[in-house]
């Protein structure tokens, strides 16, 4: 077996760690050159809000492309569709995961071997179709210029939020499929990862695609919702989990959402 090769250093090096982010969170794949090394997880989440963008850019030109002939709903659900499709529904598995723990686990224990089991309870189909109802619809109500900016916005932005678990608090499994990433991010790698996240803020405010007055309650909702599963997570299991992230990005997200759509006044919409 042919050793996998080393990760370099420089541009190289970055360039694997962003292919090795989007290998891991989305179905894309990475040229044969970059390779494989679970070792690079740990510093490739700098880079989970660049996968964002991109998968804000795919789902905002489903959108675009199919809301030339179909109404605005719709195109809103193709692109809710594209978007899971191209994450392999890794975040909303998350989410639900998270529902069927926290809402049929009482100890800390209990609430990991739920989120353990790859079967979905009642908690778990609930929450992900509630999730998917409220962000579709809160999509859909947004006038229809600001569809994409909103998700060229969220993706990213969600998607850093979900970072900050790993930079402030502690991982809660000795395995799991978060883990090689969950085992370090410094600050330094942290900055990477909101930098990332805030060119779309400060390309959708400098374009006019969305106001400040829109932005600033999108952003603070985002972060609210961050904190508050933040906090329950710390202190039902003491940390957080893959599982967690996911739950984090889905949730950040929608809150993002509904800042934007809170912001439009009832005749913007007409």
């Amino acid at each position: 077996m042919s050793a996998v090769p080393h990760a370099g250093s420089g541009l190289r090096h970055q360039l694997r760690l962003f292919f090795t982010a989007l290998q891991f969170f989305t179905r894309l794949p990475a040229p044969r050159w970059v390779g494989f090394d679970a070792a690079w997880l740990q510093h490739a989440t700098r880079y989970f809000p660049a996968v964002g963008i991109l998968v804000g850019l795919a789902c905002a030109a489903v959108y675009w492309l199919t809301s030339l002939v179909l109404p605005q709903v719709v195109a809103v659900l193709l692109s809710t569709a594209a978007g899971i499709y191209l994450t392999g529904a890794f975040h909303e598995d998350g989410f639900a995961d998270v529902c069927d723990g926290f809402g049929g686990g009482m100890q800390a224990s209990r609430i990991l071997d739920i989120m353990r089991d790859s079967r979905v309870g009642a908690y778990g189909v609930i929450g992900v179709v509630m999730l998917l109802s409220l962000k579709i619809a809160a999509l859909a109500s947004l006038p229809a210029r600001q569809v994409m900016p909103a998700l060229l916005l969220a993706h990213p932005l969600s998607r850093c939020l979900a970072t900050g678990l790993i930079w402030r608090m502690a991982y809660v499994r000795e395995e799991g499929k978060a883990k090689p990433l969950a085992q370090q991010m410094s600050t330094s790698e942290f900055a990477v990862a909101a930098l990332t996240a805030l060119l779309p803020v400060v390309l959708c405010a400098a374009l006019g695609w969305l106001a400040w007055q829109a932005l600033l309650p999108a952003l603070l909702l985002g972060l609210a919702a961050t904190v508050f599963l933040a906090r329950k997570f710390r202190r039902r299991i003491g940390g957080y989990t893959g599982d967690c992230l996911g739950a984090v990005q889905q949730l950040s997200e929608i809150a993002i959402y509904l800042g934007l759509l809170a912001a439009v006044s009832p005749t913007s919409s007409i």
